[in-house]
């Protein structure tokens, strides 16, 4: 009777180990990916890598206006924000693949 549970218990295992490996590397391979956003009509445009580091900004020439540097600063806050919601939203459907859409707190 115990050792039908036994190896289940063990079949278990294993496949919460490979899950777990599996997840470890993807977490490393989204690291290198960017995603691209950009906000304001092309005005300001950003690259985020998978680490939410900010790789590169690009601003249009008729973006920077000297009398309204407000709007460029807020222009640049949206597109870097948005940047890490699309790495956000890349990391979890990734991870979903790997755990079968299951949410596991802290994982990513």
């Amino acid at each position: 009777m115990f050792n039908g549970g036994m190896g289940n218990m063990q079949g278990m295992l294993k496949k919460v180990q490979k899950m777990q490996a599996d997840m470890m590397k993807l977490q490393e391979e989204l690291k290198s990916r960017t995603v691209e956003t950009t906000v304001g009509g092309g005005a300001v445009s950003v690259v985020v890598s998978g680490k939410k580091e900010l790789k590169a900004i690009k601003i249009a020439p008729s973006a920077v206006d000297p009398e309204d540097v407000e709007m460029l600063e807020d222009l640049i806050i949206s597109a870097v924000n948005e940047g890490m919601r699309k790495v956000d939203e890349m990391t979890e459907k990734e991870m979903g693949k790997v755990t079968g859409g299951m949410k596991l707190p802290g994982m990513f």
